[in-house]
């Protein structure tokens, strides 16, 4: 029987709401972007509206996640077991929480990024994105990784994609030191209070990078098992 066959003998695949979780978790995150050009500009009606969209988009997500994990089977005869798939989910769905979390704080604050530091910062933003939409299309390659029985050259362009994944987490800590430095150099300029939240963003952000390397590596791992 092959592959395809096979999964026409259930109702559905565990794969595909992992994927539209995992869709719905890079969308939030790629909110960011436009969240934080509203910050720059001071307009804290329209960055408001975003994370109003955004935090709606992290809820739908919940939604998708909290299906998956009732109606995952425990006896799934695949090459992928129960507990990596739920190990997976966690993982992606750290990175919509993040996503919220800073989005959140920022208006909850009028948290300003400073004009010396808008460009670096924005650099590093993006790069992290970059991170979560590598993270999005690794798992979108599931299905495919599915029907080649996680073996071949399916695998192998998985893997590539998963090195290049780590190349761009690699980066964001390097753009991350860059602008904390850059922060560290106008802070005394700063409210303090200010300064230690704004802190605290760089990181989230960088978690963001982080939480999107982590699903890969479980990914990774699930191929080397």
């Amino acid at each position: 029987m092959s592959i395809n066959t096979f999964l026409g003998v259930f109702a559905k695949s565990p794969l595909k709401p992992l994927e539209d979780h995992i869709n719905l978790v890079e969308q939030c995150s790629q909110m960011l972007g436009p969240f934080f050009r509203s910050v720059f500009e001071k307009n804290w009606e329209k960055a408001t509206k975003i994370q109003k969209e955004l935090s709606q988009l992290e809820k739908k997500a919940d939604d998708v996640k909290r299906e998956l994990r009732t109606s995952l089977p425990n006896g799934i005869f695949m090459p992928i077991q129960r507990q990596d798939i739920l190990s997976l989910l966690t993982q992606q769905d750290k990175i919509a929480n993040k996503a919220k979390d800073i989005s959140g704080r920022v208006v909850g604050r009028k948290l300003e990024i400073p004009s010396a530091i808008q460009k670096t910062f924005s650099v590093y933003l993006a790069r992290c994105l970059d991170a979560t939409e590598q993270a999005k299309s690794v798992i979108n390659e599931l299905d495919d990784l599915l029907e080649t029985g996680f073996k071949g050259r399916e695998v192998d362009l998985v893997e590539g994609m998963i090195c290049e994944l780590d190349r761009i987490e690699d980066d964001t800590d390097s753009l991350q030191i860059g602008l904390r430095a850059e922060l560290l150099a106008i802070e005394k300029e700063l409210n303090p209070i200010d300064v230690m939240f704004l802190y605290n963003i760089i990181e989230w952000i960088g978690d963001l990078a982080d939480n999107a390397e982590k699903v890969g590596a479980k990914l990774e791992l699930m191929l080397a098992g």
